[in-house]
């Protein structure tokens, strides 16, 4: 079953499945909310179209993925996924399928692994999630329970290294990032321009921003496909830290601040949904903010402050 990236959908399979999907290697411009226009690639739904992050792929252990890459580009790309599938080099122009059966459920990268860590960097990124057969609740075998479950890919990006890449040379100068996204988007503070539209604002994309009642907790699966280490904050409540880079903790501590490793780094959650406890008077409903702990991620351009990873959880 394939799910937009961020909020996913299951229904368990008492068998495995084949799970087919294209995607078109793709390039273009997006704006950003300084005015600049940054020049970035994709695994996309559509030969015509641009998607940042790819989307979301959720499937179940032991079922059988089939990827379809369609380079329309000038320029080699592949598709991996550590430790699981490797597509090797597809030349400009070509389309390779490349199989794999999914063994281990849990929460994975796929990314262009040429040029590294370059093509990630310019866009060419997703979401993998594998869940245990037969369960809808857990993230591997007698894990915590959740009802809901989210991604949140966070990414930095250095608009003077996507320019050179994107006129074929290697970036010469330090690595400067000056836009923090979340899923594709950044915040957009209240009066802002695309302040509270989906399609713009990280803080009300429904992919992103978490929405439940007191008990509907929220597995996010959290990967970082930025050069830039980060320390993921919740407010509201705190998270229950079930994996850090694929590993399954010994314990499950309760946090409201999780240190996530820059390049490629990966943590596994849950939001419980639980009464805020530090709220006065007492409250089930309300709404709270889910930053990172880097103070020029929260910000674009170097000074647009509340534009940059961060989203809203939302109590109702």
């Amino acid at each position: 079953m394939l799910g937009g990236m961020g909020l996913l959908s299951w229904t368990p399979r008492s068998h495995a499945a084949v799970i087919s999907r294209t995607f078109y290697i793709t390039e273009g411009f997006i704006d950003q909310i300084d005015g600049s226009s940054v020049y970035f690639r994709g695994f996309s739904s559509n030969s015509d179209t641009l998607d940042i992050p790819g989307e979301a792929l959720i499937v179940q252990e032991g079922d059988t993925v089939e990827i379809t890459l369609v380079n329309t580009l000038s320029s080699a790309h592949s598709f991996v996924i550590d430790g699981v599938v490797d597509s090797g080099s597809v030349p400009a122009g070509e389309t390779r399928t490349v199989r794999f059966t999914v063994t281990t459920p849990g929460t994975y990268m796929y990314y262009d692994k040429l040029n590294a860590p370059h093509n990630r960097l310019l866009g060419l990124h997703g979401g993998l999630a594998v869940m245990p057969s037969g369960s809808s609740d857990e993230l591997y075998p007698g894990s915590p329970t959740f009802v809901q479950q989210y991604f949140w890919i966070f990414h930095d990006i250095d608009p003077a290294w996507h320019d050179r890449l994107r006129r074929g040379l290697t970036p010469n100068t330090d690595y400067v990032p000056r836009y923090f996204t979340i899923n594709g988007l950044g915040g957009r503070p209240p009066g802002a321009p695309g302040s509270g539209d989906p399609a713009q604002d990280a803080m009300h994309d429904p992919r992103t921003a978490l929405h439940g009642h007191v008990g509907d907790r929220s597995l996010v699966r959290i990967l970082n496909a930025g050069m830039c280490a980060q320390s993921v904050h919740t407010h509201g409540n705190h998270m229950e830290w079930l994996t850090q880079n694929g590993v399954i903790r010994p314990d499950v501590w309760k946090k409201d601040c999780i240190f996530l490793d820059g390049n490629m780094g990966a943590l596994d959650v849950i939001y419980p949904f639980e009464t805020p406890p530090d709220a006065w008077p007492p409250t089930d409903v309300g709404t709270y903010p889910m930053h990172l702990h880097s103070e020029m991620s929260q910000t674009a351009a170097g000074g647009y402050y509340m534009f940059g990873a961060l989203t809203d959880i939302f109590f109702e």
